[in-house]
């Protein structure tokens, strides 16, 4: 059974280097800000487990997660001044996520095709 569900969420986990995790915190409360305006955004928000933090993101489809990229991408190069991006996953369908392999390439990203599923 195929989904019809067009959904892309990105998957970022990042480590804090040491003596920066209150920087690191200060951006995402930027970051929360600046993707609060983004029509096609589902969900977004941080979430921390000592000096590991992860960005839970959600958007519309691939178009959606594109515009976030473009509308946070000095907020991001200042947050990876001072972190690592320690494993970044993509999730949607193949037909969205084609969109995303060439842009996101540079970043590595491991991407995983929705198959199977709903969305209400």
């Amino acid at each position: 059974m195929a989904t019809q569900d067009k959904c892309c969420t990105i998957v970022p986990y990042f480590k804090v280097q040491s003596g920066q995790l209150e920087a690191f915190k200060a951006l995402c409360e930027q970051f929360v800000e600046k993707t609060n305006e983004e029509p096609k955004c589902l969900y977004y928000g941080f979430s921390f487990d000592g000096d590991q933090a992860h960005c839970r993101e959600g958007y519309e489809d691939a178009e959606g997660a594109l515009i976030h990229l473009e509308s946070v991408g000095s907020l991001l190069e200042d947050a990876l001044k001072i972190s690592d991006l320690t494993r970044l996953e993509v999730h949607g369908p193949e037909e969205e996520l084609a969109k995303l392999r060439g842009p996101l390439a540079e970043l590595k990203p491991q991407f995983f095709t929705l198959e199977y599923g709903f969305r209400r």
